[in-house]
């Protein structure tokens, strides 16, 4: 089998091809900078979701599409729609020219409240692009999604080494492991009983997801400290949005729509979404994903 996938260079998008590797798939993959470094049972294709001749030639003779590829932070909230959105809209228009029926999209639980920021909006209505497209689709919608290669909770990780993980105003959300999520889009590919059609919310197993105080003392442990983590209210937030941006640019991992739903005190999976574990289940506890996850940082360098 050839999977065309999306988003193959990004952390989601490599965990997903060293699963294709793992199970003796082949992977066609896109991506605006083809990576140097060539990996067995991958054929990169150059372009952007924009560039539609790019998208032809990654879908021509492919049994199966994975989505992966979307734009997660911006400045600009308007920048959100080109990606997420008519990026989104291109890739369904080949794949119904190309006639590549199976689509699965990775989407974000985000999406479940449009109102709180222009990314989850963008998720929403791409979501609703995908549910009219005629394809036999199945949507995934990841929580906060860890593991190595990840940048974004590596500045948890680093807060944590210094004695002190600030996080947003109590509240609790659900975590995968990219490698659980990643196994998860292949088992869905074949588009086997109930999910076509479906809408699912997957996460580690743990039940009603994790206090954020009880996430930041759980990192704490996997690099070998019990840090303070104070609550920060939403208008701090919103102030250290700000200066991350005056002081980052583009490059600042704290913007003002991040903030936004990052606010919002529930971002559990839906357990009535959850996938059915004859198809499905997590593998990696999330304490031992996080201890697991620093050691690779070290190993990296990255701390």
């Amino acid at each position: 089998m050839t999977l065309a996938i999306t988003g193959g260079t990004g952390f989601v998008g490599q965990a997903v091809l060293d699963a294709v590797a793992r199970h003796g798939l082949l992977a066609r993959a896109l991506a605006r900078n083809v990576p140097k470094d060539r990996r067995a049972r991958v054929e990169w294709v150059a372009g952007s979701l924009s560039n539609r001749a790019a998208l032809v030639k990654l879908v021509e003779g492919a049994e199966a599409l994975v989505h992966i590829a979307g734009l997660t932070s911006a400045r600009d909230t308007a920048a959100f729609e080109g990606p997420n959105v008519a990026g989104t809209m291109a890739l369904v228009e080949v794949a119904r020219e190309m006639g590549v029926k199976r689509f699965v999209f990775v989407s974000s639980l985000a999406a479940r409240r449009p109102d709180l920021s222009a990314y989850g909006a963008s998720k929403a209505r791409a979501e609703k692009i995908v549910a009219a497209s005629g394809l036999d689709w199945t949507i995934v919608r990841p929580p906060a999604v860890y593991g190595p290669r990840d940048k974004d909770m590596l500045e948890l990780f680093r807060a944590a080494r210094i004695g002190v993980v600030p996080m947003p105003p109590p509240g609790r959300a659900s975590m995968i492991h990219v490698a659980d999520l990643a196994e998860l889009l292949l088992a869905l590919v074949p588009g086997g009983e109930g999910t076509i059609g479906a809408t699912f919310e997957p996460d580690d197993g743990q039940p009603g997801g994790w206090a954020h105080r009880e996430l930041a003392l759980a990192i704490g442990a996997a690099v070998g400290k019990r840090p303070w983590v104070p609550h920060v209210p939403r208008a701090v937030l919103g102030m250290i949005a700000r200066i991350d941006g005056a002081v980052r640019g583009d490059k600042a991992k704290l913007t003002l729509d991040r903030a936004g739903y990052m606010s919002h005190p529930d971002w559990v999976s839906d357990p009535a979404k959850a996938v059915p574990t004859g198809l499905w289940r997590p593998r990696v506890a999330t304490r031992a994903g996080l201890e697991n996850t620093a050691r690779w940082y070290r190993e990296q360098g990255w701390f």
